[in-house]
């Protein structure tokens, strides 16, 4: 029984102490890849906060701009048209009026509004029909340099 080794000698504990040694090797791939992952995961989300933002907060004002315009558009053309009601401005004016309704009724203050690009077609249909109505070419752009619009 003297040539026979029994389990937990040293060589058992060395061969055991490389197995480990040769884990953490073979497993460094698979930690650094997951750590790797996590952080870009991190950075891309703030980033992606921080550009979404960013986006959001420049569509966000040409939309605006955009419906400023139209608020102003019709309610000066409310003005011009109450100077002279005649019969024929009567349907001006109930397309007029549906206008300025859409635009007060415009969620300004729900970004998450489901039919916002639905009521701002709408809006934007009605001022086309008002502006033939009133036989009126608008040019609206916005522009680097600010929101424009001509007639």
């Amino acid at each position: 029984a003297a040539g026979v080794r029994k389990p937990g000698t040293r060589r058992d504990a060395a061969m055991a102490g490389e197995r480990d040694m040769f884990d953490t090797i073979v497993m460094a791939d698979e930690r650094f890849h997951g750590e790797g992952y996590r952080e870009g995961y991190e950075e891309g989300s703030n980033l992606g906060i921080s550009e979404g933002r960013h986006c959001g907060t420049l569509h966000g004002a040409k939309i605006g701009s955009e419906i400023g315009c139209y608020r102003g558009f019709a309610l000066a053309w409310k003005c011009l048209l109450h100077s002279g009601t005649e019969e024929k401005d009567s349907r001006k004016m109930k397309v007029l009026e549906t206008l300025i309704g859409l635009l007060q009724d415009f969620p300004y203050d729900d970004p998450t509004y489901k039919g916002l690009h639905e009521d701002l077609d709408r809006i934007r249909g009605k001022f086309r029909q008002l502006c033939s109505l009133l036989n009126v070419q608008p040019d609206f752009k916005i522009a680097a340099a600010g929101p424009a619009i001509s007639f």
